[in-house]
């Protein structure tokens, strides 16, 4: 609709390499999904208070990512500028690394979810994975 200046891009390109971008990207996706599913979804959140933990993460993602990457977390939140302005600047790290993140970060939580311990005993171990694992199981129980 506006004549908008290459000068006043309003989309997202990496300040750094696109490496370190990328890698913002995954860590604040990975965040981002890590506490919407937890308030989302698990019954044992207070829902009342979902949309404060979801917006202060979002915030801190900024403070922290958007130097580095524009804190993006999300392909259309790229994508679009991008296509109206014509500028595809290292397009693939807001591609790659939300969906890379949002998924990492939603299989972490049902796994962590999903297993009967606490999270206070899953960190005490050095690997949590070895003690569900059958072959523990099988040789703790011939003990």
């Amino acid at each position: 609709m506006f004549k908008v200046t290459p000068e006043a891009f309003f989309g997202t390109t990496p300040a750094d390499s696109p490496a370190r971008a990328l890698v913002a990207e995954i860590i604040i996706s990975f965040l981002l999904m890590f506490v919407i599913s937890r308030v989302a979804t698990d019954n044992r959140a207070v829902g009342e208070l979902a949309g404060i933990a979801v917006g202060m993460t979002i915030m801190l993602n900024v403070f922290v990512a958007g130097p580095v990457s524009g804190a993006s977390m999300n392909p259309a939140r790229s994508l679009g500028p991008a296509l109206v302005m014509g500028v595809y600047k290292h397009i693939w790290v807001y591609i790659v690394g939300p969906v890379l993140g949002v998924m990492s970060g939603g299989f972490v939580y049902n796994l962590i979810r999903f297993t009967d311990k606490p999270l206070r005993e899953l960190t005490k171990s050095a690997s949590f994975l070895r003690s569900i694992s059958p072959s523990h199981k099988a040789s703790s129980s011939k003990s």
